[in-house]
């Protein structure tokens, strides 16, 4: 799987603003009531990852989830992280 170039970035950041470039990684973060609510949340992104077979950096916060996506294999970001993150800001909002 080919790395996306600058302007696919670009352009996939346009469509989803949420999403932002940082550290080579595409990142999101989301802030709940409490952490039992973003635990819950993170699972409910465990269940996505594993049914998609791409799984993204999670760092959990008490309160605050940061999911990071690239394709270590690849060496950036691919097509696959680009659908991963549409996939999480539609299913988990």
């Amino acid at each position: 799987m080919s790395v996306l170039n600058q302007n696919e970035i670009d352009t996939l950041l346009k469509a989803n603003p949420d999403w932002k470039l940082e550290s080579g990684k595409l990142v999101r973060d989301w802030a709940f009531k409490d952490f039992v609510q973003a635990m819950a949340f993170v699972n409910r992104v465990a269940e996505l990852a594993e049914a998609a077979g791409h799984h993204p950096d999670i760092d959990i916060r008490y309160n605050k989830v940061r999911l990071g996506l690239i394709s270590h294999d690849a060496g950036g970001i691919t097509q696959r992280d680009s659908k991963m993150a549409v996939r999480l800001s539609h299913d988990l909002h």
